[in-house]
């Protein structure tokens, strides 16, 4: 999942980024124009820094890591900018780690969480494409069995990556795919076999016990499955992403997480706020639809366009 062109991956991440950069860099530009980083300021900038969704716990810790280094000193805002830009590299950087596949595990077995409408049935397929263009085999198993979309929508990303997937008739058990998906993979060795799960969090019960259900059968075959256990987000949920981790922590064990739509809204702040609170890994950001726009995290690049700086 690389991309070296400057005009490629950055420019996309880039221009993914301006909604919500303009606005924590447009208010920061107001606030400095010469002026002390005095009490009063910081308060100010405490509550830009909170309204760009970095959450009240990560800009306490951001306000204090400026106000050690700058307090009651005459800053212009590309200082703070700057300074901020580092400090939330620092958060960022434990958390942003690529999806590495383990290769004495196969088939590798990647099970994909999130709520209808995060962008997971989409992230599935641009996953399988890149895995299979850099020449691994690749098995779908459409495990969303409520949403006949859903199926659809990978039947055609199958296509394109050149990789089968399993589907069954609406509503049938998505154990039981999953199960029959890890039989095939097994039998055919498969490199990567990548499973789809619902995302009904108004049943969450149901949600539950269906999760727990797959995570189950998987290890009937392999008591090592899954290997990973992603949960992928719409970004421009902002605060909300945060009961989302909650929720689905409790049914699986999530390892890492995968946000997208970051071209969608001004809440990118809310990655900061994860890293911090949960200290997950950020395996890859989207920013768009085509294939490409699904890379691996890089903290500093995040954090600098992030300020309204070059990514580099």
């Amino acid at each position: 999942m690389n991309d070296t062109g400057r005009g490629g991956w950055p420019g996309r991440l880039k221009y993914g980024l301006a909604k919500s950069s303009q606005k924590i860099t447009a208010g920061i530009g107001d606030l400095f124009t010469k002026r002390k980083l005095d009490a009063a300021t910081m308060g100010q900038l405490e509550e830009l820094l909170i309204s760009g969704d970095l959450g009240v716990a990560t800009t306490a810790k951001l306000i204090r890591a400026l106000a050690e280094n700058r307090f009651n000193q005459d800053v212009s805002s590309d200082e703070v900018r700057g300074l901020l830009a580092d400090f939330v590299a620092a958060i960022l950087e434990p958390v942003a780690q690529p999806l590495v596949l383990d290769p004495s595990r196969k088939p590798y077995v990647i099970l994909v969480c999130g709520v209808n409408g995060s962008g997971k049935t989409t992230t599935i397929g641009k996953l399988a494409k890149q895995y299979r263009e850099s020449g691994r085999s690749v098995l779908i198993a459409a495990g969303d069995t409520f949403r006949a979309a859903a199926v659809e929508q990978l039947q055609i990303w199958g296509e394109r990556a050149g990789c089968p997937v399993i589907a069954r008739d609406t509503g049938a058990d998505a154990a039981g795919l999953a199960f029959d998906a890890l039989e095939r993979a097994r039998t055919e060795a498969v490199d990567v076999l990548l499973i789809d799960t619902a995302g009904r969090l108004q049943n969450k019960k149901d949600l539950m016990a269906e999760l727990e259900k797959i995570v189950r059968v998987l290890c009937k075959l392999d008591a090592t499955a899954p290997h990973a256990t992603l949960l992928v987000m719409d970004a421009g949920i902002g605060q909300n992403a945060h009961s989302q981790v909650e929720v689905f922590k409790e049914m699986v064990d999530i390892s890492g997480l995968v946000l997208t739509k970051l071209d969608g809204s001004a809440r990118g702040g809310v990655v900061v706020a994860l890293a911090e609170r949960f200290g997950l890994p950020v395996h890859a950001v989207g920013v768009g639809e085509a294939i490409e726009d699904l890379q691996p995290f890089e903290a500093r690049a995040f954090s600098r366009l992030l300020l309204g700086l070059e990514g580099s």
